[in-house]
């Protein structure tokens, strides 16, 4: 059995962050392989990773057990990009970024292009500049016992942002490149499997809103999935497309079976989302060896669960990874040594060992003479004060030898200005003059006290309470928009419950109040 698990992790270092641990390298390596083990599958493929190459790490990259490839987005950091994680038991025989071919390096790739002269090549580069492609091609054998070959296209699809219309031009044709190099790998004999977040909800069923959705089957996104797509289910003369959606392969009409949600309004919840996640194969393959299609939505620690399916086919593992496996990028490949090797002595030549030690002998001897010359150069005490200095502890309660016994205020008393200046007091003067000041510290510390109470319970008195929302009468939260335009920034008072079907009364109910301004 073959078992491949696609996810959006929506940051492949997200799920790390709660994990404590000593050692921060093996920590990052042990919690992505306890990822990989609970997703139980052969390959696993991640889409948003939101990592670029400069701060991929090594315990992130290189998992024992796993052979790992990534694709980057080259346009910034923090932003789209895949990557697919094969065990050493389904290592495959090439490996590939992106669909285009501009990227490939002529050694170990995958190949099969087909036609796209209908692109320029700065077309080509800008849709493959993003990282959202990554092909792993894989031998496998049947249960017949014959050998074939099986090419998997992790995929993140753009989203089409309605205030960007460019994005959707952006996003339909990068559609088209998709199939061109599907249909292509198909043309060669390859068998397909597209697979990742295509950021389109196929079906009315595969939505938690459809029926409020203007234009619902209008939509590009969909009318390029339907020609894309076989409906086996389906009359005589529909359309036929060469892939298959496993998922309604084997549940046709299981409705509620979303893959992404909504985090700001809770809406996993009470499962109010979407299903944008898929595993698309080709006719053939889905009909002859896929065994089960299914979602994960157990799995946390994104806003998609992760989908997968089970062929009937076993894997036929390369001897070697391709060029493109992350252990052999230049940052990682010194790394990846057998533990023998740290054993053996290497054989060094007398004469670079002598020169060496000649070079640390003559360092060492620099080292002392520049601590010499600082010492040298510091200012010392003299004799004298030498012998002055405090030699023990109680030398520091001794009156000094040098210091005159006489006090200075007995010799102010000898000058006559100051015998003139000085009169003394009476003994009911000094206490009326100690009552008086003594009620006068304690009057201004009340005050102060009060003023300073005062103060601190006009900045701590916490904000206003909430408003009770009027369809359950709790408290609201506050929010803030921001989305561009007049209401920028401006803060208001919704429902705290998780978004849910209108027809559900534990769902969020329409109550909405702006903030007044403070």
């Amino acid at each position: 059995m073959l078992r491949v698990v696609s996810w959006n992790i929506n940051g492949i270092r997200s799920p790390l962050q709660g994990v404590v641990c000593q050692e921060p390298s093996n920590c990052t390596s042990m919690a992505m392989r306890r990822i990989l083990d609970e997703l139980d599958a052969d390959i696993v493929c991640f889409q948003e990773t939101k990592v670029t190459r400069d701060v991929l790490t090594e315990p992130l990259a290189i998992v024992e057990g796993y052979n790992s490839y990534f694709s980057f987005s080259r346009i910034r950091s923090g932003y789209s990009g895949v990557a697919t994680f094969c065990k050493d038991s389904a290592t495959p025989v090439a490996a590939e970024e992106g669909l285009s071919g501009l990227f490939a390096t002529q050694n170990g790739d995958v190949g099969c292009y087909g036609n796209m002269d209908e692109f320029t090549q700065e077309e080509l580069r800008a849709l493959d500049s993003e990282g959202r492609a990554l092909l792993t091609q894989h031998k496998i054998r049947t249960w017949e016992g014959k050998e074939r070959t099986l090419t998997f296209i992790n995929v993140y699809c753009p989203h089409a942002d309605p205030g960007k219309p460019e994005r959707l031009t952006f996003k339909m044709r990068f559609y088209r490149l998709l199939q061109i190099r599907a249909e292509a790998l198909l043309a060669a004999g390859s068998h397909v499997i597209i697979l990742g977040d295509l950021n389109t909800a196929h079906r009315p069923i595969d939505h938690c809103d459809a029926v409020n959705l203007e234009c619902f089957e209008e939509d590009a996104g969909r009318k390029w999935m339907d020609s894309l797509l076989s409906n086996l289910g389906c009359r005589a003369g529909s359309h036929i497309g060469p892939f298959v959606d496993s998922y309604r392969y084997f549940q046709p009409k299981q409705e509620r079976a979303f893959t992404c949600w909504s985090v700001v309004s809770g809406a996993r919840h009470l499962n109010y989302g979407s299903r944008l996640d898929y595993v698309l194969g080709d006719r053939t393959l889905v009909i002859d060896t896929f065994q089960d299609s299914f979602l994960l939505p157990q799995v946390m620690g994104s806003d998609h669960c992760p989908v997968g399916a089970t062929l009937n086919v076993s894997s036929v593992p390369a001897k070697q990874c391709p060029p493109l496996c992350t252990r052999f990028l230049p940052e990682f490949a010194g790394t990846q040594l057998k533990i023998l090797r740290f054993l053996v002595p290497l054989e060094q030549e007398p004469v670079l060992e002598q020169s060496a030690l000649q070079l640390s002998n003559k360092t060492q001897v620099q080292k002392q003479q520049n601590k010499v010359r600082v010492r040298s150069t510091r200012p010392r005490p003299s004799q004298a004060n030498s012998r002055r200095g405090q030699t023990n502890l109680m030398s520091y309660f001794q009156p000094s030898s040098s210091h005159s016994k006489t006090s200075p205020d007995l010799e102010l008393h000898n000058l006559p200005l100051v015998k003139n200046l000085i009169t003394p007091k009476t003994l009911e003067e000094k206490v009326m003059a100690r009552e008086v000041e003594g009620q006068a510290k304690h009057s201004e510390g009340k005050d102060e006290k009060e003023l300073r109470t005062s103060f601190w319970k006009s900045v701590l008195g916490g904000p206003s309470p909430m408003p009770l929302c009027s369809g359950h009468r709790e408290p609201c939260v506050m929010r803030t928009v921001k989305k561009p335009g007049p209401n920028l920034g401006r803060h208001f008072y919704m429902c705290a419950r998780p978004r849910g079907p209108p027809s559900d009364p534990s769902s969020r109910c329409s109550f909405f109040l702006w903030s007044r301004p403070s």
